[in-house]
């Protein structure tokens, strides 16, 4: 299980430092396997990402509201390719919009 975890937060992060319109918010020795904060650099676009999250069906991803930005949480019970939906979508996302 913690082998199937590791690998679910190495996929999201790899994309949030990839993409262009994401970055983490925490440092990188401090990153949660089981909760992914991340935000926007161009908060103007938060309701198109959540819009497109909601269409492939990734719900929950809107962060806290003293917070903002993003959270993905993928407990044992997400399966990797719930994360990799998410990641498809952040691609697609950076693509029409850079």
């Amino acid at each position: 299980m913690e082998k199937k975890n590791i690998d679910k937060a190495n996929l999201l992060y790899d994309e949030i430092d990839r993409n262009t319109l994401f970055h983490g918010t925490a440092a990188v020795e401090d990153r949660s396997r089981m909760n992914v904060c991340f935000l926007l650099h161009n908060e103007s676009l938060t309701d198109d990402f959540l819009s497109d999250c909601a269409e492939a069906g990734c719900v929950g991803v809107k962060g806290h509201r003293s917070v903002g930005g993003f959270r993905a949480s993928i407990y044992n019970a997400m399966p990797k390719e719930g994360v990799q939906i998410l990641v498809d979508v952040m691609k697609k996302f950076e693509s029409r919009n850079t």
